[in-house]
């Protein structure tokens, strides 16, 4: 009998504390994707000031990767050893000011410096907070990670959407102070909820091993081709439409907030589309979406063409990351901590080195060019999209 009474009141406990838990992680990810949305319209203020060409922007957005790659395993070993709890704050107290100093450097070297620091940060949080996430999807017994993706999503709609227009507007410098307090501000509301997960001191010692399994390897390579085009258009999709079909600075920004806007709307309906079609499906239908909306872009004869092309990709690409990281987190016969690990980090490789290979591209060809290559990519993510049949394994769970 007593047995019983604990076992109802630990269930009572797990009920009241989870809502606030996957509330506090949404609102982790809408910050990120919130300061992300917001260093979109930034980029041609940004390039011009420190005179970047094309290249030479390249150049800069490789330095944020590198800042996000260095970052990135120092924060998944500290997730071992701490919990994924402390190191999503920490991590997202250094984040916030990173973009402060974007705007005030004035010098290509203290612009590399900057955007590293900014890149650093990115990263360490988004592995963290995607860990808390998947700690959060294994209490529950169920898919949320396509919603807090949402929640990213939302956030780099409101970045982006507001963007260009507050810069035209209040200026640069206004326009980030307005947007650094609002991610603080959702960080002070989340810091309390965040849910407490227990470290896996274990895992230190394990992820000094890379997995023998390819299984981990080859999800890495499907989260890395679904966010390659997620980074193209979150870099360059501004000076696409800005430099080859004329948008003006507040229009520019649109591009991304269109994209942004779809992922987001699919997102929050993800879960319960996977509910009822499956992860497999799920990712076939979206990998034709998105080669379908960048095929779209890359002919768009006008702005309003490419933005409803950007749209189109963004319905299809909405999915195709969460249910990566989902499946990644339940690989069988491999500890969570390192599929999550392998995953995040090939992944993320996709949206912060691609674009800065995009540059050089871009300066020989067209960025048109650019987004009719990159529509093919999704032709190997459909083609390996059966491995995501192990992001349904939170429904099995007993």
């Amino acid at each position: 009998m007593s047995t019983n009474l604990n076992s109802d009141r630990i269930q009572d406990e797990r009920s009241s504390a989870i809502p606030k838990s996957r509330v506090a992680v949404s609102l982790l990810f809408m910050a990120n994707g919130f300061f992300l949305g917001t260093w979109a319209p930034k980029i041609p203020e940004f390039a011009a000031r420190l005179q970047l060409s094309d290249s030479g922007l390249g150049l800069m957005l490789l330095m944020f990767g590198l800042g996000s790659l260095a970052l990135m395993p120092v924060a998944g070993s500290q997730i071992a050893r701490y919990g994924s709890r402390r190191v999503v704050q920490v991590s997202a107290v250094l984040f916030i000011p990173t973009l402060l100093g974007i705007t005030l450097v004035g010098s290509v070297w203290a612009g590399a410096a900057a955007l590293f620091l900014f890149g650093g940060f990115t990263g360490a949080m988004d592995v963290a907070m995607n860990a808390n996430a998947v700690s959060v999807e294994r209490r529950m017994r169920r898919s949320i990670m396509s919603s807090c993706h949402a929640f990213w999503s939302l956030g780099g709609l409101i970045g982006a959407g507001a963007g260009g227009f507050l810069i035209a507007h209040v200026g640069v410098l206004a326009h980030v102070l307005i947007a650094t307090g609002f991610a603080g501000a959702l960080l002070i509301i989340a810091w309390p909820m965040i849910m407490v997960d227990r470290p896996h001191a274990d895992d230190v010692v394990a992820k000094a091993r890379l997995p023998l399994s390819p299984l981990p390897w080859l999800i890495g390579l499907m989260a890395l081709l679904s966010m390659i085009p997620e980074g193209a258009v979150l870099d360059w999709g501004a000076i696409y439409l800005r430099d080859e079909l004329g948008a003006d600075l507040a229009l520019s920004g649109l591009g991304f907030a269109a994209f942004s806007l779809t992922m987001a709307v699919m997102r929050f309906a993800g879960d319960w589309v996977r509910d009822r079609l499956g992860a497999v499906l799920t990712m076939r239908i979206c990998s034709v979406l998105s080669m379908s909306g960048l095929l779209v872009a890359a002919f768009a004869p006008d702005v309003t063409i490419a933005m409803c092309g950007f749209a189109l990709a963004g319905v299809g690409i909405s999915n195709m990351v969460p249910i990566a990281f989902s499946a990644a987190g339940n690989l069988p016969g491999l500890a969570p901590g390192i599929g999550l690990s392998v995953v995040t980090t090939m992944g993320y490789s996709g949206i912060l080195f691609a674009p800065s290979l995009i540059g050089f591209v871009a300066e020989h060809t067209s960025l048109a060019n650019v987004y009719l290559a990159l529509s093919l990519v999704n032709l190997v993510v459909l083609a390996l999209s059966g491995l995501s049949r192990h992001a349904d394994a939170p429904h099995n769970a007993v």
